[in-house]
């Protein structure tokens, strides 16, 4: 059977170099020292996204402490993996990750790794903090300027909605950079792999639903001080407060709202989410 044919469509970059793939296979730390468990006789359940035509799929078949699953949604490549890689049928899900019912799979906690289509990683980090509870560890490889966002420290043009929410749950670490040769197509970016872990938090002290109202209305205008931006979210304390102008007045005179979003770690925020509930 041919090579399948990357389409524009989904965002396919296939991963040609063999290191590279076998890299990002090793930084998955499962293992009786590694922060997820796992042993040939009771394997970590991993998730791999977008197989595509199995580069990283081969490395990852070979750990005997992993127990694989994959989704992948483009149907030439189903077909190439089930002739390639026969060991994967039974274990591939011909789907759309992003609209998966993750819990129909995996009742239990899971790793995914991946070489996540750029046009829809975020979306997929967003996916992933849905089953924050179920995932300890994502490896994957994506576009650098997203990685070095998402690993970024408060204080930086490039830290942003997607640092402080994954943040929140997640240690991360950026491992290596991955040049455009690489890939087949060769992208116009650089990429980098890198790895998430499951911090010990467990709860925000503070909604979480109106944690992330207050970091994406924060950030959707990070060029304006928190007064500014965040002033439809005061502005609803407010009116269930019952406060007059001069309460108001008071309320955002907190030195914090003369701030712009990207000067507030993880911990400003939880406090933020609180004076503003």
């Amino acid at each position: 059977m041919a090579d399948v044919r990357p389409k524009k469509a989904l965002g396919q970059h296939f991963l040609t170099d063999l290191s590279v793939a076998k890299n990002i296979a090793d930084a998955l730390l499962v293992g009786p020292d590694a922060p997820v468990a796992g042993s040939p006789e009771e394997p970590a359940q991993v998730l791999e996204v977008g197989p595509g035509m199995g580069v990283l799929t081969q490395y990852m078949l070979q750990r005997p402490e992993v127990a694989l699953k994959a989704v992948e949604i483009d149907r030439e490549s189903v077909d190439y993996l089930l002739v390639h890689f026969p060991q994967i049928n039974g274990s591939l899900i011909e789907a759309d990750f992003l609209r998966l019912k993750l819990e129909q799979f995996f009742p239990g906690t899971f790793c995914v790794i991946g070489n996540f289509p750029y046009n829809i990683s975020s979306q997929i980090f967003f996916k992933v903090l849905d089953y924050k509870e179920q995932v300890p560890q994502v490896v994957c490889m994506i576009q650098k300027e997203v990685a070095e966002r998402i690993a970024e420290k408060p204080g930086t043009k490039t830290y942003g909605i997607l640092s402080v929410l994954l943040q929140a749950w997640y240690d991360i670490e950026y491992l290596f950079t991955v040049g455009s040769g690489a890939f087949n197509p060769p992208p116009k970016v650089q990429s980098a792999v890198i790895r998430l872990v499951r911090n010990s938090r467990t709860d925000l002290g503070c909604d979480e639903s109106l944690f992330k109202s207050v970091v994406k209305t924060g950030f959707n205008q990070r060029r304006k001080t928190l007064r500014n931006s965040l002033k439809p979210l005061i502005q609803a304390k407010a009116a269930r407060e019952g406060w007059d102008a001069e309460t108001q007045a008071a309320f955002v005179a907190d030195p914090v709202f003369e701030l712009r979003p990207e000067r507030l770690s993880v911990e400003d925020f939880i406090a933020l989410t609180e004076k503003l509930s």
